[in-house]
């Protein structure tokens, strides 16, 4: 076994060990959560735009949950990437996939929830599923686009088992100034524009409930607040990192320790972003603890008639969420 033959000819350091095993159970957290999540959105709750948005979100978060096992592997044995260049590539080109439709969709919940909130006649009248689906295909057609770079650029670099954006792989590229473009570009598209829409959509949100008489208590201002600040959170040590391997004098201890926070944080993203998202809406809290009591049910007594009629048939949840901005 090549991974068993790496770890007895290579030393484990503790803090490496620490994050492993922080990313392992963020994926065995990340796994059964954003599942679940799956099947109440899926198969207990009628098919409306807000739940299109969510089992998208989710799905996209079951993917990146199946790479973590990887990652923690490459960080126990001191970021030696094991799995040859092919993995490299597309282990990279998944993840970038994940991260460009994760915050496309979070961006347009949140544009959605201030066109609902804010313009709720132009939203009654284009709000529609047919509506939602399209968007959601152009979301995945550009992630898609946007992630082909790192088929390119991600490789194994020379001497070294490391597996990294390579923009030296082409000859006569001047790779400091085309690396800077590039990341700018990204950390443009990827966290400024959407953080600045996110932002800007939540205030204007807040601003009108304010107006309409809705924000009464501080519950949904927290809720608000803590949605724009787990964006942030999670994502902008990302973009800290691969500044960071732009600078040559940053020192090596360092960009480890941002690669830590880093992770942290995506496996944060990873397993409770939709619950802060999803858990905005009182009825969804509803319908996921009668989906836990319907689950114990049926575990204890399958043959009740109880099981034989299916309990969200008639249950007026299934007819939609009604609550503007937090609705989901």
């Amino acid at each position: 076994n090549l991974l068993l033959l790496f770890f007895t000819s290579t030393s484990v350091k503790p803090q490496n060990v620490a994050v492993g095993i922080l990313i392992l159970v963020s994926f065995l957290v990340g796994v059964s959560v954003n599942s679940f999540f799956l099947w109440v959105l899926g198969v207990k709750m009628a098919r409306t735009v807000n739940t299109l948005w969510f089992i998208h979100l989710t799905l996209i978060h079951l993917i990146l949950c199946s790479l973590l096992p990887l990652f923690a592997a490459y960080v126990i044995i001191d970021f030696n990437w094991i799995f040859g260049v092919f993995m490299c590539k597309l282990v990279s080109y998944f993840f970038s996939v994940g991260m460009f439709t994760t915050i496309f969709l979070l961006t347009i919940i949140s544009s959605d929830r201030y066109l609902f909130t804010c313009h709720s006649v132009w939203s009654q009248q284009h709000r529609t599923l047919s509506w939602a689906c399209r968007l959601i295909a152009g979301v995945w057609v550009v992630s898609l686009a946007l992630s082909v770079p790192s088929l390119f650029f991600w490789n194994i670099m020379d001497g070294t088992q490391k597996c990294e954006f390579n923009i030296s792989f082409f000859e006569n590229w001047d790779s400091t100034h085309v690396g800077i473009t590039f990341y700018f570009i990204h950390f443009l598209v990827a966290f400024l524009l959407p953080f600045i829409v996110i932002l800007i959509c939540y205030c204007c949100i807040v601003r009108e409930m304010k107006k309409k008489g809705f924000l009464r208590s501080r519950k949904t201002l927290k809720v608000l607040i803590s949605a724009v600040a787990s964006f942030f959170i999670c994502w902008l040590p990302y973009h800290l990192y691969h500044v960071s391997l732009l600078i040559k004098d940053v020192r090596k201890e360092t960009v480890n320790a941002i690669w830590y926070v880093m992770a942290a944080g995506i496996c944060f993203n990873i397993c409770f972003t939709p619950i802060i998202y999803l858990f905005v809406g009182e009825k969804f809290q509803q319908i996921f603890k009668m989906s836990i009591v319907a689950l114990i049910r049926k575990g204890l007594s399958e043959h009740s008639k109880v099981e034989q009629t299916p309990w969200y048939g008639s249950h007026p949840y299934r007819q939609g969420w009604n609550n503007p901005a937090l609705t989901v």
